[in-house]
């Protein structure tokens, strides 16, 4: 084997060492996290503060391109980035120690950071990824200085030039045999057992300590145990609000199909027995509320189109629901908000925090509720578990807090959400629009009837009518689904006698007060895409 050859195998056993003391590192941070603060897993709380710092573009082309699987491309990203540069903090410590301990410590210092300042970090949340370190940090030294006298048992000479070390000398601490001097061969099986067993009880110990954490911590069982009591009044959907149409979306969105946009990394475990939420700032009395005292003060059913201010012009970034709830206006009276106040914040236990009008909260007719139940059962998970903020006209950013702790009556000038100083407007209304579901662009129509159909929305004023062009045609009123109310999106269908080409097809819709939908194109920051959604239909 020339010597290059060697060299480069050598460095890659080095990167080798270096993944495998991240790993360590990592493994030990979650173990201890299980027993000291959950919320002190290194790759997480990174994560976390990738999702803070990421700028607004970043943000919503990752959304565009993943859905709601843009934190899981968000974890895979962070593992490919830890894993070049644990491979590379091994390269250093082989060639140039101890540069890579020193970087697995910058590594642990900002983890550390980020850490310490998450929302609700407790006093010893430093402490898992400060021990990782150390102990990512041993075996590093360890695993590379066995591969460096590997390299000089190869070579006739330690690695660092220094002439080999006499027969009673220590390996890593322990005593030569005198009679056994040492050979390639037996430092090679020292590298390999030391990488080898720290590698595999890495996976174990950090792939369990992570699946205990999730259980310990998961609350499921209690969500799918809690019995709501009957809500005072129900929604009551007429005749004709949902078409008989193949390929258009349903009235109501089924609670596994409805989207997801937050900047939680993991989903939060709340218990609803430990739950409470704190109303205060400018108010007559501050007051803290159990989740009993919550749902005792009387649930309602009410019908919501929720809208993601994500949500490009004909996209899914939408939905509708039934939620049970108690008003925000009925809470907010309990405390008092005081003359001057224009602003609530609400926050979650995970940090996010929206900026939602004082008056929209406190407007008697406004649905703006506090839901704990969707579709008929408690919330998901994912979707707020135990309490959520919705409100009916207002993009989910400056509105649909989930996970909700917090209520505190401030104003504007003084305070500012999460999303404000990144790019988005402080008060966001819902633009109305309407969207075409079928035909779908790409999949080719036979000639003849052909049902063009779809959804609009116009949350508290509501839809008027729908009108669809075709070929720079005449505008023709499309026929809706009976309203729910104001606030629940209607579906729409237009029969069109298809010929066989290709086929523009535009969509608008004109709301109650008789405003039509903004044909001019608008990105999505700062408050909202707009625009008529134009598709291409293929007739053969």
């Amino acid at each position: 084997m020339s010597k290059r050859t060697r060299t480069v195998g050598f460095l890659a056993l080095a990167a080798l060492a270096g993944v495998v003391s991240a790993a360590v590192f990592l493994a030990v941070a979650e173990i201890l996290a299980l027993v000291v603060a959950p919320e002190s897993s290194p790759l997480l709380a990174v994560g976390s503060f990738v999702i803070d710092i990421v700028p607004q573009p970043l943000k919503e082309l990752a959304i565009s391109t993943f859905g709601e699987y843009d934190k899981i491309a968000l974890l895979v990203g962070l593992g490919l980035a830890v894993v070049i540069a644990s491979a590379v903090a091994g390269v250093l410590q082989y060639v140039r120690p101890p540069l890579g301990v020193v970087a697995l410590g910058i590594a642990a210092v900002l983890s550390i950071a980020a850490i310490v300042t998450r929302a609700g970090a407790t006093a010893f949340a430093w402490l898992p990824p400060a021990v990782g370190a150390v102990a990512g940090s041993a075996i590093l030294v360890l695993s590379v200085a066995r591969l460096r006298r590997w390299a000089g048992a190869v070579r006739g000479a330690r690695a660092d030039g220094v002439p080999e070390p006499r027969p009673d000398a220590a390996v890593d601490g322990v005593p030569e045999n005198p009679a056994a001097p040492r050979t390639p061969g037996l430092d090679r099986r020292r590298f390999f057992q030391l990488v080898g067993v720290a590698g595999v009880s890495a996976v174990l110990v950090g792939v369990g300590a992570r699946l205990a954490n999730v259980a310990t911590t998961s609350i499921g069982a209690v969500r799918d145990a809690l019995r709501l009591p009957a809500p005072r009044s129900t929604v009551t959907v007429p005749d004709g609000a949902e078409l008989d149409v193949p390929g258009l979306t349903p009235l109501y969105t089924p609670n596994a199909d409805f989207y997801r946009v937050d900047t939680a990394l993991t989903v939060p475990s709340i218990d609803p027995a430990s739950w409470r939420l704190k109303v205060q700032g400018l108010v007559d009395e501050p007051v803290e509320l159990t989740f009993d005292d919550l749902v005792g003060m009387g649930l309602d059913e009410y019908s919501i189109t929720l809208t993601c201010v994500s949500n490009e012009v004909g996209g899914n970034l939408l939905g509708t629901a039934k939620w049970l709830g108690v008003p925000v206006r009925d809470v907010l009276a309990l405390a008092g908000p005081q003359t001057g106040a224009d602003m609530v914040l609400s926050r979650s236990i995970d940090g996010f925090m929206a900026s939602t009008p004082l008056e929209v909260l406190t407007d008697d007719g406004r649905d703006a509720i506090l839901a704990v139940a969707m579709n008929g059962e408690p919330l998901p998970l994912e979707h707020g578990f135990p309490v959520r903020m919705v409100v009916p006209g207002l993009y989910g950013y400056v509105s649909a807090t989930k996970w909700l702790t917090e209520l505190t009556v401030t104003t504007f000038a003084a305070d500012e959400a999460y999303w404000t100083p990144r790019g988005y407007s402080a008060e966001a209304p819902i633009k109305f629009s309407s969207r075409l579901d079928t035909p779908r662009t790409g999949e080719p129509v036979a000639a003849g009837t052909v049902a063009l159909a779809g959804v609009a929305w116009a949350q508290t004023v509501g839809i008027e009518r729908v009108e669809v062009m075709v070929d720079d045609g005449e505008w023709q009123q499309a026929t809706l689904s009976a309203p729910v109310n104001d606030d629940t999106w209607v579906q729409w269908v237009l029969e069109w006698e298809a010929s066989p080409g290709n086929h523009n097809v535009v969509v608008r819709a004109v709301n109650r007060d008789g405003d039509v939908q903004i044909e001019e194109r608008a990105p999505i920051a700062p408050n909202g895409a707009s625009g008529w959604q134009r598709t291409l239909v293929r007739v053969t």
